[in-house]
């Protein structure tokens, strides 16, 4: 691959709590921790910083630079409010972006197990899925986001119905993605505190699942670690009840780099 192109945007003032401060340039990761100091890089945003649940710009940056070229295609299956179009025009990439509930213009309605694209049409691939049931995405019906991944499928499978539609994203972006070519996955467990009499699990290991998933399909390259930036991480009350009643919070998500190659098929 050539050398990463360097950003054409320069950084700006950003106001932050009462004050303001110069976001260092954007700059290729050299290690498989990442840590951002804002949600995005540069004097503009990218996406829409309301969207809840919206993808860090900065994580996306680090994958087109490594893994794209100028002019390559790059397909977002869950867009959401645009951050992956926002970057790859930055970096004069040509992006398609898709929802199931398109939130602005230049993003086009399909579900993500389905899209209308040819085989073997993109150079990238990039996913941002529902972590389970956190978020409220959407009205749509088959929106994944309504998928509890602690909840047993008809067979009493745990997340038996998440994952089933999460195989069927992730077959889609191996369906699309060109041979030799790469895909991101950017991802997080889940933790949710359960009465002690639940039959339901507290820890749901959703990153690990996904990756067992990508590996019928896909060659592992690499897995970051992308630190949160949660201000949940930092409110004393959070911190407090994580150590009283004995879990964790969330401190980092999974970018999980894969590659694919003709020797795996898939399923």
């Amino acid at each position: 691959m050539p050398a990463p192109r360097k950003n054409p945007s320069r950084p700006g003032p950003r106001k932050g709590r009462g004050q303001q401060f110069d976001k260092p340039p954007i700059s290729v990761f050299p290690s498989t921790l990442w840590t951002y100091p804002s949600q995005h890089y540069g004097a503009t945003e990218h996406g829409d910083k309301n969207y809840v649940g919206a993808t860090p710009s900065w994580v996306i940056w680090q994958l087109l630079s490594r893994y794209t070229r100028e002019g390559d295609r790059v397909v977002d299956p869950m867009c959401g409010s645009g951050t992956t179009i926002d970057v790859s025009n930055d970096l004069s990439r040509t992006p398609r972006g898709f929802d199931i509930n398109p939130s602005r213009e230049g993003v086009e309605r399909a579900d993500a197990r389905e899209l209308p694209l040819p085989n073997a049409w993109a150079d990238f691939v990039f996913i941002d899925p529902p972590y389970s049931t956190h978020i409220d995405y959407s009205d749509e019906p088959d929106c994944i986001g309504k998928l509890d991944a602690s909840e047993p499928d008809r067979e009493g499978v745990i997340g038996g119905d998440y994952y089933c539609a999460m195989r069927g994203t992730i077959k889609e972006a191996h369906r699309v993605l060109k041979n030799r070519r790469y895909m991101g996955l950017y991802v997080s467990d889940s933790f949710k505190k359960r009465k002690p009499n639940s039959d339901r699990p507290s820890f749901l290991p959703v990153g690990f699942e996904l990756f067992s998933i990508m590996r019928d399909y896909f060659k592992p390259v690499d897995i970051i670690a992308v630190v949160r930036g949660n201000e949940k991480l930092t409110r004393g009350n959070w911190r407090k009840t994580a150590i009283e009643d004995n879990f964790f919070l969330r401190g980092f998500n999974y970018c999980f780099i894969m590659k694919k190659d003709d020797g795996k098929r898939g399923r």
